[in-house]
């Protein structure tokens, strides 16, 4: 009997650190996602499973499960690039998190006008390529350009609304302490153009640096199977 109890008394011991591991890694080294909405497209994907590596930028309790208060601000902070992709907490929903890409800093002015971005009265450098094919929107292409900033970081934006009313906005000052974020798919994107549900994110708001899609899932074709898998966007690098 007693043999029996140190052998459950050993498992659960086992299971306990095993448990309190995986914890310290999620907390401190990299955090699965999962991609729920098309904000981000091309970039990433409906169905995408990424990792957010937690260390780039320091840690804040927004790094820790349950968000808990163990200190105030970030330590061991490093400052987000323009061009960063970073999973944050809504400001106004400190329960959720959202997926943008990082666009301006501390002190920037940010402004669209015709569906193009100016940073500090400087527009950024556009250049159209063959249109993205949306495999969760029956195969629907939609316009897509290289966007360049300053710093000389590329990525692609969908253009899907042609004069839509996010092409032309007010000049955003972005607060000391504070990122704005836009999401890829510029008309379809609820980022820090809006104010009053996203707005400017604290700097202790980020919860990592999106790296890598780790597996992709998009809706089958086939009536007997729900889903299949994206095999080209296995260990994907974010850019």
């Amino acid at each position: 009997m007693a043999k029996k109890d140190f052998s459950i008394l050993k498992f659960i011991s086992t299971l306990f650190f095993a448990l309190l591991i995986a914890l310290i890694f999620r907390s401190l080294a990299f955090e699965p996602f999962h991609i729920p909405s098309g904000s981000m497209k091309s970039t990433l994907l409906e169905g995408d499973y990424i990792f957010v590596s937690k260390y780039s930028y320091g840690y804040s309790k927004y790094s820790f499960p349950f968000s808990l208060p163990i200190f105030d601000g970030r330590i061991a902070y490093n400052a987000p690039k323009a061009g960063d992709v970073i999973v944050f907490r809504n400001p106004y929903k400190t329960g959720i998190n959202f997926i943008k890409r990082v666009i301006g800093l501390p002190g920037d002015k940010i402004q669209i006008t015709n569906g193009r971005l100016y940073i500090n009265d400087s527009e950024m450098h556009y250049k159209a390529i063959s249109d993205f094919i949306d495999d969760s929107d029956d195969n629907k292409a939609i316009s897509r350009y290289v966007e360049t900033l300053y710093n000389g970081k590329t990525y692609e934006i969908l253009d899907e609304v042609k004069n839509s009313s996010l092409d032309n906005t007010p000049v955003y000052t972005v607060p000391q302490g504070h990122v704005f974020v836009l999401g890829d798919n510029r008309d379809n994107s609820r980022d820090s153009r809006f104010i009053t549900e996203v707005g400017y994110i604290p700097i202790e708001n980020i919860v990592g640096k999106a790296l890598i899609v780790a597996l992709s899932f998009k809706k089958s074709d086939y009536s007997w199977l729900p889903f299949t898998i994206r095999k080209e966007r296995i260990f994907h690098l974010i850019k």
